[in-house]
């Protein structure tokens, strides 16, 4: 009889969610007291600056904090903003640093390739300087073969022809044409002459 009347003990309550709303706002308000309690106790024992913010299940919001919370929060986001400025600072250097090697790479790959053309202007000009012509046309007539003297030949041609349209051309003009002119064109003498009268010859003009 003895032993039926002895105590059982405290029952161990498992840890899960209430699902009985009644049973759970008690649960929280219990709970709630007690997590401030051990702040106070732990701040008042060893000086701790603390804060502790909550929201119930009926999304209400309990704060506790020493000296109080809205310090805590402040000093707490603070601190954030300086380690953030400080890695926004290294990963700019960083991409500084990164930057500067790429335009050495680039300023050492162009000054290469300058120092490449310079060196074949300098052998190009070599070749030219060691020449006795730089062009056919300017050797001695004396040593030019037939097919050469025949290509010079068409050339003078192609050269007078020229000169003959742009002679005429100008003849054509209203400007020339009603200008006071002394000479005039003559296209059977191949050459210029002056006015009847004049006493100058015709003008003759180069290759012909």
């Amino acid at each position: 009889m003895a032993e039926a009347s002895r105590s059982k003990g405290r029952k161990k309550i498992p840890i899960c969610k209430i699902e009985k709303k009644a049973s759970l706002d008690v649960s929280f308000s219990k709970r709630k007291k007690g997590v401030f309690k051990k702040a106070s106790e732990l701040s008042t024992l060893s000086g701790a600056e603390l804060a502790i913010i909550i929201f119930s299940p009926a999304n209400k919001v309990h704060s506790f904090g020493n000296p109080n919370v809205e310090t805590i929060i402040n000093r707490f986001s603070s601190r954030n903003s300086i380690q953030n400025s400080s890695t926004i600072g290294q990963h700019i250097k960083a991409l500084q640093l990164a930057n500067a090697s790429e335009l050495n790479a680039h300023l050492h790959n162009m000054v290469s390739q300058l120092e490449m053309e310079k060196k074949r202007g300098e052998e190009l000009d070599r070749t030219w300087d060691g020449r006795p012509h730089k062009f056919w046309w300017e050797d001695s007539l004396d040593e030019m073969d037939k097919e050469k003297l025949m290509e010079l030949y068409k050339l003078v041609e192609i050269t007078e022809k020229n000169l003959e349209q742009n002679f005429e051309s100008l003849a054509r003009s209203s400007m020339i044409s009603n200008a006071p002119f002394p000479f005039a064109y003559n296209n059977s003498d191949n050459g210029l002459y002056h006015g009847e009268g004049s006493s100058y010859g015709p003008v003759r003009y180069p290759f012909l």
